[in-house]
């Protein structure tokens, strides 16, 4: 009967604290371990899975003075049962209430907007501030979340005016931007209608030129007489039209008019000649 009590199983999930005469005396893991019969008594057993406390809400003022109340979660597990047993009567209790203090502290430190938006960093900081403090009773924080941040009815009516005109203001500017954009393209249209306006016109202001250089070298070799010759060629070929008109016409041209015509004959016979 004495060997069997001194022997002691211990299960996986479990740890056994042992007192001597009332005082700690050692931790059993799981396992076979060998106590003393009649000196040691197992006084606690504990359970080392991991647990999660009930969510909890608790209300917090932001940096903005915004009213919120956070749902939060956290997940523990014991891994000193010495510190647990000995330090603290209701474990999940202090939990609470410290997770409770400091969501108050990092949500009194932000505005609502870095709540809303940086939601990460504060489960980051509350985890860290909370393994800051169980750690003195053999508490392992193995996870801690934010489930939701609610508002209160008017300051959600608030933020929705306020995401209305937001979307409104967006909204106007961009179709002031595409009504810039829009003349910015007219105005370029417009730039690029008149520089190829500016090249046909200097296209031909090069041909004009280039014909009348030609037409001056062609009278500095043959002189004057080959000027001649080209004017009274014209009037030649507009009387010639003129006289191609349908039915009796009637033509009035002046003296000189049937000089040059005189003329015109003139040159061509000498230049057949």
């Amino acid at each position: 009967m004495a060997v069997t009590s001194s022997v002691r199983i211990v299960p996986q999930s479990e740890k056994y604290v042992v007192e001597r005469f009332g005082r700690l005396h050692s931790v059993l893991g799981p396992g076979i371990n060998l106590t003393v019969p009649f000196l040691d008594r197992v006084a606690h057993r504990i359970s080392i899975l991991e647990r999660q406390l009930p969510t909890n809400s608790q209300d917090a003022i932001t940096a903005d003075n915004v009213l919120v109340q956070v749902d939060t979660s956290v997940f523990y597990r014991i891994i000193g049962p010495e510190k647990t047993v000995y330090r603290i009567r209701d474990i999940d209790a202090a939990i609470a209430t410290t997770v409770a203090g400091i969501v108050r502290s990092e949500i009194g430190s932000m505005e609502l907007d870095g709540v809303q938006s940086n939601r990460a960093q504060v489960i980051t900081r509350i985890r860290e501030s909370l393994a800051n403090v169980v750690d003195d009773w053999g508490i392992e924080v193995t996870r801690a979340e934010i489930l939701d941040v609610n508002l209160d009815q008017a300051t959600r009516a608030a933020m929705l005016q306020q995401l209305n005109a937001e979307r409104a203001r967006r909204a106007q500017v961009t179709e002031a931007e595409g009504k810039r954009r829009a003349v910015e393209l007219a105005a370029d249209g417009e730039l690029y209608a008149a520089e190829q306006l500016a090249k046909a016109k200097r296209v031909l202001a090069d041909a004009e030129a280039y014909a009348t250089a030609a037409i001056a070298e062609a009278i500095s070799r043959n002189g004057l007489e080959a000027a001649q010759y080209q004017v009274a060629l014209k009037q030649v070929e507009a009387l010639t039209e003129v006289g191609k008109g349908q039915g009796k016409q009637v033509a009035l041209m002046p003296a000189a008019a049937l000089d040059a015509f005189t003329d015109a004959f003139g040159l061509l016979r000498g230049r057949s000649s």
